[in-house]
C-alpha cells in the first residue's frame, strides 16, 4: 500500500483530560500493593502533600516529548489550578511541540507500530513527515514554526534575554494572535507562571534565533540573544523569594535531563548568593533543600546518568531533603495522567494562592 501524506496526517493525538475521569481509587488501590505502583501511590500523596501547603512553590520540570503525546491540557489544567508556579522543559516541549500546537497545528497518531511501521523513515523523509517514536508532524508546518520564532526574535528590542523572558513574548504572541487555542505557554502566560529553557537554541527556537541573528549580522544591525547565565539567576530567584516569604520549594519532574538538574542546582546557587552577601537576607540564613521532590522516569541509574540518579543521591549535594522524596521508574505517559488526576480531584489546590511568580523579575533585557 502506498500512503499519501494527507493520509499519514489524519489522526491527530487527543490530549489527556483531568475532569474526564478519577484516579483517586487506583491510586488508593496501589499505595497497598507493591513495586512501582505502590511508590506511584506514594508519589501522588507527596504531590497533594506540595499542594496543600500553601507556602510551597511547586516547580514542573518536562523533558522527553510529552506534548506530541498528548499531556498537554492535563499540564495546562494543573497550571489553571495554581497546582503548578514555575515550569523547567525542554526546548522541544515548549516550541517544537507546545508552541506548534499553539499556532494550531498538530500531532498525528502514526499508524502501525515503530516495531513494524507501513511507512519506512526514508519515505517519511521524502513526504516531509518527522517522527517521534510513534507520531508524527508536519515538517512544513513546524517550518512555518521557525519562521514564527524568528518574527518574535526580530520585533524584539536588541539585547540579552533569558528564556523565561523571551518564552514570556511566545505566550504573549499565542495570546495576541492565537487566543483560542490551547497551549501550555498561553496558560503560563495568562496565570503569571515563568516557563524557563535553560537549553532553549536546542528547538525551534534555535532555529528562528539562528536565522535572526545570521540576517541581523549580515546587515550589520544588533541582534537578540539569549542569556544562559541570566535564566540561572531568575530560576535562583524563585527559590531566594520563596525563603522570604516563609515558604518551600517542590518538584514535580517529569522525565530527567537539562531541567532535573537546573532545578535541583538553585539550592546550591541560592545558599552561594546568601553566602556572599548577594541575596537581601544575612549570611547566615539557611538555604533549605527542595522539601518535596517526586520524579518519574524510566531511565537507569547504575551508568550514573543524570536522568536515572536517585533524589536521595541528590541530598548529598545539598539539593533534595529525604523527609518527602519519591522516584518512580515508569513510563511518565502512563503514570503522569493518574499521579495529576488523584492530586485534581483530592482538591488541595483550591486553597492554593495564584502566586504569579513572573511577576517577581524585571522585564528589560539586560
Amino acid at each position: 500500500m502506498t500512503w499519501t501524506k494527507q493520509e499519514l496526517l489524519s489522526n491527530p493525538v487527543e490530549h489527556v483530560d483531568l475532569t474526564a475521569f478519577d484516579a483517586r481509587p487506583i491510586i488508593d488501590a496501589w499505595a497497598n500493593t507493591a513495586y512501582q505502583a505502590r511508590n506511584a501511590a506514594r508519589a501522588a500523596q507527596i504531590y497533594s502533600m506540595m499542594l496543600a501547603d500553601t507556602g510551597c512553590a511547586v516547580i514542573l520540570t518536562l523533558a522527553g516529548s510529552l506534548v506530541s503525546a498528548g499531556m498537554k491540557k492535563a499540564i495546562c489544567q494543573l497550571i489553571e489550578a495554581n497546582a503548578v508556579d514555575a515550569i523547567v522543559s525542554s526546548g522541544a516541549n515548549m516550541v517544537d511541540q507546545d508552541f506548534f500546537e499553539g499556532l494550531g497545528y498538530k500531532h498525528y497518531i502514526a499508524p502501525g507500530s515503530p516495531e513494524s511501521p507501513p511507512v519506512d523513515d526514508p519515505t517519511l523523509r521524502d513526504l516531509a513527515i518527522d517522527r517521534i517514536y510513534d507520531t508524527y508532524i508536519d515538517e512544513d508546518e513546524l517550518r512555518i514554526c521557525d519562521d514564527t520564532t524568528k518574527a518574535i526574535f526580530d520585533s524584539l528590542e536588541p539585547g540579552a534575554y533569558s528564556s523565561r523572558q523571551l518564552l514570556a513574548e511566545f505566550g504573549r504572541y499565542l495570546d495576541e494572535k492565537h487566543p483560542g487555542n490551547e497551549s501550555i505557554l498561553l496558560t503560563a502566560y495568562r496565570k503569571g507562571v515563568p516557563v524557563f529553557c535553560p537549553a532553549f537554541s536546542d528547538c525551534s527556537a534555535g532555529f528562528g534565533i539562528v536565522m535572526h541573528q545570521a540576517e541581523r549580522a549580515r546587515d550589520g544591525k544588533p541582534t537578540v540573544s539569549i542569556d544562559s547565565g541570566r535564566d540561572f539567576w531568575e530560576l535562583t530567584r524563585i527559590k531566594l523569594h520563596t525563603m522570604e516569604q516563609g515558604g518551600d520549594t517542590g518538584l514535580l519532574m517529569l522525565s530527567g535531563g537539562v531541567p532535573k538538574n537546573f532545578v535541583q542546582d538553585i539550592v546550591v546557587s541560592g545558599e552561594l548568593l546568601v553566602e556572599k552577601g548577594l541575596a537581601d537576607m544575612p549570611k547566615d540564613t539557611e538555604t533549605p533543600m527542595h522539601k518535596y521532590a517526586i520524579q518519574l522516569t524510566v531511565a537507569d541509574a547504575r551508568d550514573g546518568a543524570l536522568s536515572g540518579s536517585t533524589l536521595r543521591e541528590a541530598c548529598s549535594w545539598g539539593k533534595v531533603s529525604v523527609v518527602h522524596e519519591q522516584m518512580v521508574f515508569g513510563e511518565v505517559t502512563t503514570l503522569f495522567p493518574l499521579i495529576a488526576s488523584d492530586a485534581y480531584h483530592r482538591g488541595a489546590w483550591k486553597k492554593r494562592p495564584e502566586r504569579r511568580l513572573s511577576e517577581i523579575f524585571a522585564t528589560a533585557a539586560v
